[in-house]
């Protein structure tokens, strides 16, 4: 490529070679790798030390230096200077303030032009190369506020104390993290640059002008490398100019310098003084907003190739299309990155024309009011852009966390759906072990320990699920079963440990308040538990309340020895059986089923060590329900006295109602006051009544209660029902009506159910079956024959379980009749709570 030296008429030092054409500051070489940079070209035709001089094809008139520039670049300014333009020596002469930086238009129009960006994305290499830019950043990092702080009236700018700054630099480790190679790569672009920017204020070019010949230049840097080394050429001149005002006071050879270019007489005029310092402000506020957005540049970068690799990896959203393009980013990012890159470059540009005004000038130099305005705009158009750069990180950083949410999911579920050698990599899936030695904890304060995963290696894992409110009676309840089972660790039914995986929405802050409440909760458990809710990974967070179907009452999810997840919430098979459904999977589920049958045993269990009395002692007992004072007192008595009536021994038990506990807490009291009957005087047994009811209604479920064909609907008869499901969901009706209700029994032999007004009709009309009671066991068959026969057409029942992990069935026939009951969606706020 030819060169061409100008003779300028300067002295020797001021004649230059000019290129004769534009090309990129770098050609496009075949890349090497370098444990600093991501990918460099081979760049050793960009050393000027490497070159020898070229002889001129045109002897000067006298001797002149030769300053000789690369092959490979030397043809890439012409924008400069044509070949046949000569520049002129500079005169002593006055020039009017805001040269070089033109008129306002010269910033506003066609910002947000799209055949401007058309422009500016024409000068950019789709090969263009990609370098680690931090280290440079660093360093123009600290050169800012030290030169801010040497220029008067602009010191309140500085943002650090001179050892502050020190302090940051050292603890960067700029020094070590690639500098030397970055300047060695960078250095002679820097020099390019600047030369570039005074080419262009020495032919009266505007900034928009010189930013596109800059942006040309380094047409083979990426994005961010642009915007660096165009800061870095300002910093440079801007650190010089700094340097030189500290130093000329004291130092000789910088006060010489300093004349030169008239800083002494500039600094010391109180009239140009104050117009140095106020456009310097504005000069250092422009600098800290172009600081932030070549921050958020290399950020988006950084995520967007992270967000672009994992969708290409793992085939998201037109992963063919970004796996075509060479960018690293999205086509959108790239568009809001190079938008952001054009004004950073045209700031720098703006910045460096600011001071070599200033220095042109000298001490006539006056604060022009359109050229703080220029550079007001620029400061404002960089935070507009600053909020479009924040917001594609904040979109790029929620798709990176849907992906690898996904992707974790994913494993997740296949993970738990396999048997495996063991269930440590389950565990540690769920538990996010893979990166803590040590994820879950036991005990609480100084005793408080944590520990590895191998404790819980070849055992049943049980994963309590709940957020921060799980109710006491839960933890209660779990804690005298899983106790029980511990008393005997040689026991199969003893192989297994509870973690407590606390859910907390992420969506509100985590506050001291909920802090106290976690370490309240985790300190009423036996058990292990995640050493805090903020441990648990997004994807599992999402995975237990996707797949498993949580909100906010309390499951139980099993892992067995080999890691396979066999019960999604066994707390229905805990409650309804105890230790006895241990493994609690779903052959165990059908085993017990085939074993049990419909009997107070099951209906009351354990609720009341009397109840093991009164059976032994082949007793009536009757549970009974509501919260109807009025009926409880009338019941109560008409009972006791058709018991006598009928000589038969009867007990009766008060099991209050669901989810009304401060009412059911006064009931209780009333009913022990006036001796009506016998009561629970444990308060979490009529939760236990209940939850078990609610228990076997979500694992007996409805099962084809009704058959669809030819658009009608045919209801199965009662008989052939499953009978435990028909005798839960009538109670379960009972009580979401609002009514009372009452259950008799003999033993573990029959027995019959009513609702509250029906049973006491008939114990009002005993009189008139009282002579079906022909000995003591005919009195169940008796009552029955009697509640059977007051069915009536007219009723509404209705059923109201609340939401919980479990089967829903389309339909649920009614109790009454048969009929498929309405499905509506009841929204409930209850405040009824025990005092403590």
């Amino acid at each position: 490529m030819a060169q061409t030296t100008i003779n300028t008429g300067l002295p020797m030092s001021e004649n230059i070679t000019r290129p004769t054409d534009t090309t990129p500051l770098m050609t496009q070489i075949a890349p090497t790798t370098n444990p600093v940079h991501e990918i460099i070209p081979r760049a050793t035709n960009l050393n000027p030390r490497s070159l020898t001089p070229l002889t001129p094809s045109i002897s000067p008139a006298y001797p002149v230096q030769q300053v000789v520039m690369p092959a490979a670049v030397a043809a890439n300014v012409s924008a400069i200077a044509p070949p046949s333009q000569v520049v002129t020596p500079l005169q002593a002469k006055i020039i009017p303030a805001g040269r070089g930086i033109r008129k306002r238009g010269d910033f506003l129009a066609s910002s947000e032009d799209t055949t401007m960006m058309d422009h500016v994305r024409a000068t950019h290499d789709m090969d263009a190369v990609h370098y680690k830019v931090k280290p440079l950043v660093h360093l123009i990092e600290d050169i800012m506020p030290r030169a801010n702080a040497t220029i008067p009236g602009v010191q309140s700018v500085q943002t650090q104390s001179s050892a502050r700054l020190d302090a940051i630099l050292e603890e960067k480790q700029v020094l070590h993290s690639g500098l030397n190679e970055v300047i060695e790569a960078f250095s002679y672009p820097v020099y390019r640059t600047s030369f570039e920017i005074i080419g262009g204020y020495s032919t009266n070019r505007d900034a928009h002008s010189i930013t596109l010949s800059v942006l040309k230049l380094l047409a083979n840097f990426w994005w961010d490398a642009k915007v660096v080394i165009a800061f870095a050429a300002f910093a440079q001149q801007y650190g010089e100019f700094g340097l030189v005002v500290r130093l000329y006071p004291t130092d000789p050879l910088a006060k010489s310098v300093a004349t030169i270019v008239q800083i002494p007489d500039l600094m010391e005029s109180s009239e140009s003084s104050r117009a140095v310092s106020s456009k310097f402000r504005e000069v250092a506020k422009l600098a800290d907003k172009m600081l932030e957005v070549t921050h958020k540049i290399i950020a988006l970068k950084e995520i967007g190739s992270e967000e672009k690799s994992l969708k290409v990896k793992y085939r998201v959203s037109l992963y063919k299309e970004l796996a075509e393009s060479l960018s690293p980013v999205t086509a959108e990012q790239e568009n809001i990155i190079a938008k952001a890159s054009y004004y950073v470059v045209k700031a720098a540009v703006t910045c460096s024309l600011v001071i070599l005004n200033l220095l042109a000038v000298g001490r006539d130099y006056y604060s022009s009011t359109e050229e703080e305005l220029e550079i007001s705009t620029l400061t404002h158009k960089l935070g507009y852009i600053l909020g479009d750069l924040q917001k594609a990180l904040q979109k790029s950083t929620q798709e990176i966390g849907k992906i690898k949410h996904t992707i974790k999911r994913k494993i997740l579920e296949e993970t738990l759906a396999r048997t495996h050698t063991d269930n440590k990599y389950s565990a540690e899936l769920i538990t996010c072990g893979e990166n803590d030695p040590t994820p879950i904890i036991h005990g609480t304060g100084l005793e408080m320990k944590k520990h590895g995963l191998d404790i819980l290696r070849r055992k049943y894992v049980f994963l309590l699920v709940s957020d921060l409110d799980i109710p006491n009676e839960v933890i209660t309840m779990l804690r005298h079963m899983y106790l029980e089972s511990k008393q005997d660790p040689s026991r199969a039914e003893s192989q297994f440990e509870i973690v407590w995986l606390p859910i907390v929405d992420r969506r509100s802050p985590w506050t001291g308040a909920k802090e106290d409440q976690f370490t309240l909760v985790k300190g009423s458990m036996p058990w292990y538990s995640v050493s805090h809710p903020s441990k648990i990974d997004e994807a599992v967070y999402g995975y237990v309340k996707e797949v498993w179907g949580f909100t906010h009452k309390p499951l139980l999810a099993v892992v067995d020895p080999q890691g396979k997840l066999t019960n999604v919430n066994a707390l229905p098979m805990f409650w309804i059986w105890g230790s006895v459904a241990f493994p609690f999977n779903k052959l165990k589920e059908e085993s017990l089923w085939d074993e049990t049958s419909w009997s107070m045993a099951l209906l009351a269990d354990s609720i009341d060590q009397n109840l093991f009395t009164w059976l032994n002692e082949g007793k009536y007992i009757c549970l009974y329900g509501g919260e109807d004072m009025d009926w409880i007192r009338n019941f109560t008595k008409r009972t006791r006295y058709v018991a006598q009536q009928a000589r038969i021994p009867l007990e009766m038990l008060y099991v209050g109602k669901m989810n009304v506990k401060e009412r059911i807490k006064r009931n209780s009291a009333t009913i022990q006051e006036e001796g009506l009957s016998s009561i629970l005087q444990d308060p979490t047994m009529i939760w236990f009544f209940w939850e078990r009811l609610e228990s076997m209604w979500f694992l007996k479920g409805e099962k084809t209660l009704a058959m669809r064909g030819d658009d009608k609907t045919y209801i199965i008869p009662e008989e052939s029902r499953d009978p435990i499901l028909q005798q839960v969901k009538a109670i379960l009706s009972y009580d979401g009506s609002n009514r009372c209700w009452a259950v008799f029994s003999r033993g573990l032999g029959e027995m019959t159910k009513g609702e509250g007004s029906n049973v006491v009709k008939v114990l009002n009309n005993f009189d008139s079956w009282k002579h079906e009671v022909t000995d003591v066991n005919a009195f169940i068959p008796a009552m029955d024959k009697q509640l059977r026969g007051l069915y009536t057409k007219h009723h509404c029942t209705r059923m109201v379980v609340p939401a919980a992990v479990g089967h829903y069935p389309e339909t649920v026939a009614c109790v009454e009749c048969g009929r498929t009951m309405e499905k509506f969606f009841m929204y409930s706020c209850c405040l009824d709570e025990y005092e403590n």
